[in-house]
């Protein structure tokens, strides 16, 4: 969602990777993002102009010198009217060419004259990116500030195998919002969350868990990111990646998760547990496979530890923990239930859902709310869930500046 409205240059150089770069222009125009693609002469071997052209809805610009092309526009002011630039793929010829300060081509001249960040995907065969002249001139763009990302391992165009492929579009994706982020309103705030269900073993085959996807914990720690947060992310079993600029930390059981929280939360400055944490656990984990027999089984369970209730216990005694935010899952009297939990753990915010329904519950990409705060209570109607992480953020920012604001 921070890609909405920016403007983005997205350079393409020579390489057989160009193809990538159609799908990445069509993701940043989905995103929200005002593109301009800029071609080196060799990038139209590979790709039409048409197609970018097709993709973003706006004119394609290759030739510096163009007689139908505004001077300005052309040199110096798509440059520095951008809010990021991406050259994907960069080719070996292109680095070179920015790390010596050529500008030959509009793709260089534009990236000289950009004021915004510069984001890099290299692309080229094994030994080019191996060389050592191409080190080089990656250090020295690193140590300028441009940011890089790539290049991944995998099947060249040469046929061989191994580090130089331009790294999947999804992945630029995330490093541009990554980026944009850097500046939002999170900017240096650190932020921890917590995603997924927990798992309490019966013995090394078996478990008692939920069905709790991650998905709502995984889009707050992205919408933080997006944002400019620091955020670590505890995360239960998923089958989610982590997104790109967060640090996770896979946990399974829920003692895990405590230990987990309660290591990392005194040196944040908001927590937001949306895991849903198993509230029992076998008194007895058996160390073999429990074999089936005629009778029945039967169970004793103990009370896991109780995650919030200890962190808002000595968020006091912490000191940086200034917000804390639950999740209540609930199948009947919703807002009653969440609000009981809100007063009993001493918390600043608590988000309620109804997981009975098909559209809010686990597993699925939306999400409808209440959010119920000691100052009172809002139902959101159905949203993403990066959108209600971004509602859910608000909060947070607003509560940390009004604490800023209290110390003075």
């Amino acid at each position: 969602m921070n890609l909405q409205g920016k403007r983005i240059v997205l350079g393409v150089s020579g390489g057989i990777a160009a193809y990538k770069s159609a799908d990445l222009a069509s993701r940043l125009v989905k995103a929200g993002a005002l593109v301009d693609v800029v071609m080196t002469p060799a990038a139209v071997q590979f790709v039409a102009p048409l197609t970018f052209q097709a993709l973003t809805g706006r004119p394609v610009r290759v030739d510096m010198f163009a007689p139908d092309e505004d001077i300005a526009i052309s040199h110096v002011a798509l440059g520095q009217s951008a809010d990021l630039m991406i050259i994907a793929p960069a080719t070996a010829n292109t680095i070179a060419k920015l790390a010596h300060g050529m500008a030959d081509n509009l793709l260089t001249t534009t990236a000289l004259a950009a004021r915004c960040p510069i984001l890099l995907a290299p692309a080229m065969e094994m030994h080019m990116w191996q060389n050592p002249a191409t080190q080089a001139n990656m250090a020295l763009l690193r140590e300028r500030g441009m940011y890089v990302i790539g290049p991944a391992e995998g099947r060249l165009a040469s046929g061989g195998f191994g580090l130089g492929r331009m790294v999947e579009p999804p992945e630029i994706l995330e490093e541009a919002r990554r980026i944009i982020g850097l500046k939002g309103d999170l900017a240096g705030r650190r932020l921890l969350v917590t995603a997924g269900g927990t798992r309490e073993a019966l013995d090394p085959v078996r478990f008692i868990g939920n069905r709790s996807s991650g998905k709502m914990g995984y889009a707050l720690a992205a919408a933080a990111r997006d944002r400019g947060g620091q955020v670590v992310l505890v995360s239960g079993p998923t089958w989610l990646e982590c997104p790109r600029g967060v640090e996770r930390v896979l946990v399974e059981s829920a003692q895990e998760m405590y230990e987990a929280v309660v290591h990392w939360a005194p040196g944040c400055e908001a927590l937001v547990m949306s895991a849903a944490v198993a509230d029992y656990r076998p008194k007895v984990r058996q160390e073999q496979k429990i074999k089936k027999t005629a009778g029945e089984l039967v169970l004793e369970l103990e009370r896991t530890p109780d995650i919030l209730g200890e962190v808002a216990r000595r968020r006091e005694e912490w000191g940086a923990l200034a917000v804390l935010v639950g999740f209540a899952a609930e199948t009947q009297q919703v807002e009653e239930y969440a609000r009981e939990k809100l007063l009993r753990k001493g918390l600043d915010l608590i988000v309620a859902n109804d997981v009975t329904a098909p559209d809010s519950g686990f597993e699925v990409d939306t999400n409808r709310v209440i959010l119920i705060s000691r100052a009172g209570s809002q139902a959101l109607p159905l949203m993403t869930k990066e959108e209600v992480a971004h509602r859910i953020w608000d909060f947070v920012r607003d509560q940390l500046q009004a604490s800023v604001q209290g110390r003075r």
